[in-house]
């Protein structure tokens, strides 16, 4: 175990020869790459998902490949193989969330580390201090683009606030060897800001986890008091506002019988109503995707979103998804897999619903599972992302120009 203490004229660091194994210790073969990121909590979502899936994907596929993940945590120190905690204070009413506030702390970790490549999964505090620890190391950063800033901005702050977020935003990334978008829409976003070396990389999903056969429709119905004939939507996330919660509400409200909204982690402090059937955040992966795959329909009203790995797994879980027509979710999802919603307010979505369910929903259950199955393997996402890391790796020792790909 190590630590950190901080003092004003210095960052002492004590690691433990035991944990030198984990951490690209001298005769190791491949490379150490290190993921960071503020964004990972005890029951935060995709981006965790997506660190977790990594390293369970490295571990199998790729073992040349140290990995260590550096994220907040209530001390300093190794909380478990290749997972390193940093010192953060929790965000009131933040779900677990931790806001990092010493860059200079965060920093010391990661060079102590020793990494070859670093990905940020942020552009807060984890990112800056990759960004510094890349530039005292001589090794290349890549920034993941996880969230748009830009846009949240406006819908937390106003209209007003895109402008200026977009800025520094922009700078930000400018400042990566490479930006990695997940879907098109942040890719545009992106190069709209004047940012350059971008690379999209599509998420996946795990196709044997989610899966139709998880399914039990009747005894979730029974759980749920609801009848046979029910239509169940769902929808699985963080109750944050611009996932548009209310949006879904009001549109199974207009909706009227047969049909029910099910909230799973996101109906945290919704407007309920008889139609809305909250239920906690599920840690247990399998019986998230059982109960996905009991349902009959996705639901999902944010048109920023970047990507969306619940839209993906409810496809692979053989749901249709009802969605917008804008933004990363509208690149999942089309006629054959579900119904875009000419608008995300309640009568766009309400509309869209209806429409789904006047159609066989056979096929496009099928279709569903199979364009998980197709486009969007973990695989993919990671031999896709290794290639990126590899490139960088080797331009930076080499000094040589590195070509980027589509």
């Amino acid at each position: 175990m190590f630590d950190v203490t901080d003092s004003h004229t210095e960052n002492l660091i004590r690691l433990n020869p035991a944990d030198a194994p984990y951490f690209g210790a001298p005769g190791r073969v491949g490379f150490h790459l290190i993921d960071t990121t503020m964004m990972y909590a005890p029951r935060s979502g995709g981006v965790k998902r997506y660190l977790h899936q990594k390293r369970a994907w490295l571990a199998k596929r790729r073992p040349d490949i140290s990995h260590t993940l550096v994220v907040p945590g209530a001390t300093t120190g190794l909380e478990a193989h290749g997972i390193v905690t940093v010192a953060a204070a929790r965000l009131p009413f933040g779900d677990g969330y931790r806001m990092p506030a010493s860059m200079a702390k965060w920093e010391t970790v990661i060079r102590m580390l020793e990494p070859d490549i670093i990905e940020a999964g942020d552009i807060f505090v984890p990112g800056h201090a990759a960004l510094e620890a890349g530039e005292a190391l001589s090794v290349p950063v890549v920034g993941f683009c996880h969230t748009d800033a830009a846009a949240l901005a406006a819908i937390h702050f106003g209209d007003w606030a895109e402008a200026p977020a977009m800025k520094r935003w922009a700078a930000t990334y400018q400042r990566f060897d490479r930006v990695v978008a997940p879907s098109r829409h942040i890719a545009a976003r992106l190069a709209e800001a004047g940012v350059e070396k971008v690379s999209v990389q599509l998420l996946g999903v795990d196709t044997e986890l989610f899966h139709p056969a998880r399914a039990d429709r009747a005894k979730l119905l029974k759980r749920l008091g609801l009848k046979a004939d029910a239509r169940l939507l769902v929808f699985a996330g963080r109750p944050a506002r611009e996932k548009n919660i209310e949006s879904l509400i009001c549109a199974v409200e207009r909706l009227g019988e047969p049909y029910h909204l099910l909230l799973i982690g996101a109906g945290k402090d919704a407007h309920y109503s008889p139609r809305v059937i909250p239920l906690d955040y599920e840690r247990d992966p399998a019986t998230l995707a059982g109960v996905i795959a009991s349902c009959d329909a996705l639901v999902h009203a944010n048109e920023n979103e970047p990507f969306g790995l619940v839209v993906l797994e409810a496809l692979a879980a053989g749901l249709p998804v009802v969605g917008p027509s804008r933004g990363g979710i509208a690149e999942l999802i089309d006629d054959s897999v579900g119904q875009q919603a000419r608008s995300v307010d309640p009568a766009g979505m309400a509309e869209a619903i209806e429409a789904l369910f006047e159609r066989d929903l056979g096929p496009v259950k099928a279709a569903a599972r199979r364009r998980a199955e197709q486009r969007h393997s973990w695989d993919n996402t990671f031999e896709g992302l290794t290639r990126i890391y590899g490139e960088l790796v080797v331009g930076r020792s080499s000094d040589a120009p590195v070509a980027l790909r589509a």
